[in-house]
């Protein structure tokens, strides 16, 4: 990007230390506990404790240090403090197991492994500390554990004798002291979702990663000191990255370790009312969630601070972009974007100066050349296509774990099209310079070869009264048979009738078109999502197109169960298919 240049991610980070070291940092929010408060001096003294016990424990630039933690101050300082020193961070959240954890870490072989003594999730206390030896045994490059020592010691176990504790190193003095590191070199570790094998390891930059934060937040989401900011998110998601890197916009920011229903749905319109947030990020799933639970929140909530609502993750509802307008703030901003873990930012997305239309995104990032090709990899506008950048951008990564020669690489963006990124994701680009996001581009539903979103589908069937949530899939089956079944989860307390059939297929007739009106509709206990809280489409199309339950990853499930009931679901259709 530039040649010579070198810098350091967590300096960029802890700018504002220098010039407001007695403002807030950081509000950590928890369920129970009363929320911690840390200045940008503390924040700053913090990590450069924690760098220098990195540095004495023999780390260099480009060793791994992990997390097994959740949304606390604590992992942020940890992540900073390792890009301190140039090792390279890569975290998940307290909820995987150690199968899920080994997939992760295990190829990235860290030398240390940060982890919680436990967490409160639900109104329960998690003890973490009986996981520390199943970590060890499948981590077993493992050299240092470091405890962060949060929970009251009567409510979790003894940590072993060799690990250190949080609060003890954070304690000690220390100056800060920053690696400058070419832009290039490797600042985290994320992961795909694996659904098909062991998650890969997408490798990001500190150049790329601080060039991209600054222009994503601090130009697009328009962020600064005056700010205050809270996404709704877990560690796993590449959103707690952009979390943490709000703090290079010198805003302040909230984290929270806490269930996102704790004490109801409104949990995070709550966090955000109580700390007069100015900007509240968070995936669609979130907001129509408060929606559907029939929850109004400006009724006993003051949002008169809130400017700005960024949806990311999935496509949000026209309903659910009403509601928002009518329950939470009518002058408020709201937002969407669409990017990916790939590249810890969004492609496309919302800008401070352009007017808000429903459903769409209003165009293109500062520098990144998004268009919409069809399958000849000709430029269409108005009409369904596939998004693509055909130019680089700086936070693409630098390179994938384990792929040496770059093959897995270059498939996962470029075989569609060769020199070209295709990210996967269904978009209609609008001639004005819009975009509308229809889900993923391997996830369409193909009926006599008109082409469209799942989202366009499920996003109909929500609407409709006695639905709790939708997903459909279409999968090509052998001998040229197309099979587009429907599975919906019904309101608690309901079941599936014929009767809310009717008025499903009713609404799909209406308001989508009597072509994808599905061949059955199933009922199903919930729809399979991974800890991202994105639908799992995909690997169950291919379990109804044949594929072993074995190849998928049930780790990544958020609930595995859910996977195998889809996989019981597919062999039954097989045997009726068969006979």
């Amino acid at each position: 990007m530039v040649p010579g240049a070198r810098l350091n991610y967590a300096e960029n980070s802890l700018r504002a230390a220098r010039t407001r070291p007695d403002a807030i940092a950081i509000v950590g929010e928890h369920e129970s506990r009363d929320p911690d408060r840390w200045t940008w001096r503390e924040l700053e003294s913090q990590v450069a404790a924690l760098a220098r016990k990195l540095r004495q424990l023999g780390l260099e630039p480009g060793d791994r240090v992990a997390g097994v933690l959740p949304n606390i101050p604590e992992t942020v300082a940890a992540m900073l403090a390792t890009a301190s020193v140039g090792a390279v961070w890569s975290v998940v959240n307290t909820d995987f197991g150690p199968s899920g954890v080994a997939d992760r870490f295990a190829q990235i072989e860290p030398k240390v492994l940060f982890v919680g003594d436990g967490y409160e999730f639900g109104g329960t206390v998690r003890d973490m500390t009986v996981s520390y030896q199943d970590l060890r045994d499948v981590l077993p490059s493992v050299e240092q554990l470091i405890v962060v020592d949060q929970m009251p010691r009567e409510s979790v176990g003894e940590l072993p004798g060799d690990a250190l504790r949080f609060s003890e190193i954070a304690s000690e003095q220390a100056g800060p002291r920053y690696e400058q590191l070419p832009v290039e070199h490797p600042l985290w570790i994320l992961y795909s979702s694996g659904t098909t094998g062991k998650p890969k390891g997408i490798v990001h930059s500190h150049g790329g990663v601080t060039l991209e934060f600054y222009k994503a937040l601090g130009l697009h989401s328009g962020l600064g000191p005056r700010d205050v900011a809270y996404y709704a998110v877990a560690t796993t998601w590449m959103v707690w990255n952009m979390l943490a890197g709000i703090l290079l916009t010198g805003a302040q920011i909230i984290t929270y370790d806490g269930s996102p229903t704790f004490g109801g749905p409104q949990k995070s319109f709550e966090l955000v009312a109580r700390n007069r947030a100015t900007f509240f990020g968070a995936g669609a799933g979130v907001l129509s969630m408060v929606q559907r639970a029939g929850v109004v929140p400006n009724v006993s909530m003051d949002f008169s601070s809130l400017k700005s609502i960024l949806v990311t993750g999935s496509p949000l509802p026209d309903t659910t972009w009403d509601w928002v307008y009518e329950a939470v703030s009518g002058t408020v901003r709201l937002g969407s974007d669409s990017g990916g873990t790939d590249v810890t930012s969004a492609f496309i997305g919302t800008n401070p100066y352009q007017p808000v239309y429903r459903g769409e995104i209003m165009g293109p990032y500062l520098g990144v050349d998004a268009q919409s090709l069809n399958s000849r990899g000709e430029r269409v506008w108005d009409e369904v296509g596939e998004l693509v950048i055909t130019r680089p951008m700086p936070s693409m990564p630098v390179f994938f774990w384990n792929d040496p020669q770059g093959e897995r690489y270059q498939a996962a963006y470029f075989d569609m099209f060769p020199g070209v990124w295709r990210q996967g994701d269904w978009v209609t680009q609008l001639h004005e310079g819009p975009f509308v996001v229809h889900g993923r581009s391997d996830s369409t539903i193909n009926r006599g070869g008109i082409r469209m979103g799942s989202a366009d589908l499920t996003h109909v069937v929500g609407r409709v009264d006695g639905v709790a949530a939708s997903m459909v899939i279409g999968a090509e089956l052998a001998g040229g048979d197309y099979y587009m079944p429907l599975f919906v989860v019904p309101q608690p307390g309901t079941r599936l009738t014929r009767e809310l059939e009717r008025r499903i297929v009713d609404a799909i007739r209406t308001q989508v078109s009597p072509r994808y009106v599905p061949d059955e509709i199933i009922e199903a206990p919930a729809v399979p999502r991974p800890r991202t809280g994105k639908l799992l489409e995909i690997p169950v199309k291919k379990l109804f197109q044949g594929a072993d339950p074995s190849t998928l990853n049930r780790a990544t499930a958020e609930d595995a169960e859910v996977l195998d009931w889809y996989a019981r679901a597919a062999r039954a259709h097989a045997g009726r298919r068969e006979h």
